[in-house]
């Protein structure tokens, strides 16, 4: 689900980004009425546990791969404005860092995953949710129907971008000259997957983490559940998790991602590519297996764009490790430190900026 540079034309990439920045303003102008620096640890680490989940490929009909997006878990807790900023943040590293997904499609991979995903994550567990007890079973199933239909309807979108480009970008002759299949191939190969497998791992986590957390955290579900505040919390959603004391349930989450980072080198155990993530190279094979019709060689446009940008651990894979597993759990160690490091700067900033203009 993660598009590659070329796979989408510019035009295409430019109002994918103009959809992708709307929502990062709303998302931002939303958390402006939180205390930012309460709010910072938890978009981080569940930034660091999408980024884990997604590491975790499973095999897909067909000899690809798909994995889940956390999401949906990000949506419950955080609320969409959260979820969006933490996926985003996940995602801009996959591209920087590991040239998972391309610079170019940046903004159409976190408008479908991180803002569609978000949005519709959270309008499912809502509704079925409704006013139902933190503890209610009822939250559970919300959760994992909510996971299933987000990371489903991410990827119809994805599927609808690649499906249109031959039939708008292609040469005087008709060649297409960035992704090559059209709708009729894209919907299917990409949606049987997603349907299959990828939907129900979302489902799975999603569900599995609200039934954890309604024993050993309750705090972090009532944000986002539409029950009134407690006596002892703000009058606002927003203001419940700005108040609460956020750096302890911080601190259990930030242990939880450690140990699923451990595990990481299980998720290069699944052979194979994600469907329409293929190099140019890889192209040319994969075209022929997808469809006879399709052509062998890799479109012009798609050939310019893919070198656009060249990640300095590609498909997390450190050059100088030799272990393709290790190699594949530092990549995951970096990405976690790195957001932890980040989170811990910025804290330590927001605090310090506050405590100065308490006292000014």
């Amino acid at each position: 689900m993660h598009i590659p540079d070329g796979y989408l034309s510019p035009s295409t990439c430019a109002v994918m980004y103009a959809g992708a920045v709307a929502g990062w303003y709303s998302a931002l102008r939303r958390l402006k009425r939180m205390l930012l620096s309460r709010v910072i640890p938890l978009i981080s680490v569940f930034a660091a546990f999408s980024f884990v989940v997604m590491m975790f490929n499973l095999p897909l009909p067909g000899g690809t791969t798909g994995h889940a997006l956390g999401v949906t878990i990000a949506a419950i807790v955080l609320g969409p404005s959260g979820a969006i900023l933490a996926l985003s943040i996940a995602i801009a590293i996959q591209a920087l860092f590991f040239g998972d997904g391309g610079i170019s499609t940046l903004g159409a991979n976190c408008f479908n995953m991180a803002i569609i995903g978000a949005l519709v994550a959270y309008a499912m567990y809502r509704l079925i949710a409704a006013r139902a007890a933190l503890a209610s079973r009822r939250r559970v199933i919300a959760a994992g129907v909510a996971g299933y239909v987000a990371v489903n309807a991410a990827a119809l979108l994805a599927a609808i971008e690649f499906g249109i480009q031959p039939m708008l970008f292609h040469d005087a002759s008709g060649t297409p000259l960035y992704a090559p299949y059209p709708l009729s191939i894209a919907i299917p190969a990409m949606m049987i997957g997603h349907l299959t497998f990828a939907g129900l791992a979302e489902a799975v986590i999603s569900a599995g983490i609200v039934a954890y957390l309604q024993v050993a955290d309750p705090g972090l579900l009532r944000s986002t559940s539409g029950l009134p505040p407690e006596p002892a919390q703000a009058r606002t959603p927003a203001d419940a998790i700005a108040l609460r004391p956020a750096a302890s349930s911080a601190r259990r989450l930030w242990i939880a991602v450690a140990v699923l980072m451990l595990l990481t080198p299980l998720g290069i155990l699944a052979a194979g590519t994600a469907w329409g993530e293929w190099s140019p190279r890889q192209l040319a094979h994969a075209a022929l297996t997808a469809s006879p019709a399709s052509s062998a060689a890799a479109p012009a446009g798609l050939r310019r764009l893919s070198t656009l940008w060249t990640a300095p651990f590609p498909a997390y894979a450190p050059t100088f490790v030799r272990s393709r597993s290790f190699g594949y759990l530092l990549s995951a160690m970096f990405a976690v430190g790195f957001l932890l490091g980040v989170s811990l700067v910025v804290q330590r900033f927001m605090d310090r900026h506050r405590r100065s203009g308490s006292t000014a």
